[in-house]
């Protein structure tokens, strides 16, 4: 690794879970030659003062994500299925918990 420069690490993306029972937060990002490096570097990056219980890390080319430049056609289409909205269903009057 000595000779590895640091321009040519993949970029990884970091997610930290701070209690029990939350979800994991996108912390930051970090610069690593693999996996477990970019999970130890991040566990001392982001999580300095025990505040995590949990850390992911994801390289970053592995992440396909929306664009936020076609919100509008992503997420519209699931407006037309009036089925999918809970307003649609009968709930049966013995049915206590739903």
């Amino acid at each position: 690794m000595s000779g590895v420069d640091k321009r040519e690490w993949p970029l990884f993306e970091v997610f930290v879970r701070s209690k029990r029972g939350l979800s994991h937060v996108h912390a930051g990002s970090l610069h690593a030659p693999d996996a477990q490096m970019a999970l130890r570097n991040a566990r001392d990056l982001y999580t300095r003062r025990q505040e995590g219980v949990s850390v992911w890390v994801v390289q970053a080319s592995d992440i396909t994500a929306s664009s936020p430049d076609e919100r509008e056609s992503f997420f519209d289409p699931a407006g037309d299925k009036v089925y999918r909205h809970p307003t649609s269903y009968d709930v049966p009057k013995d049915v206590e918990y739903l």
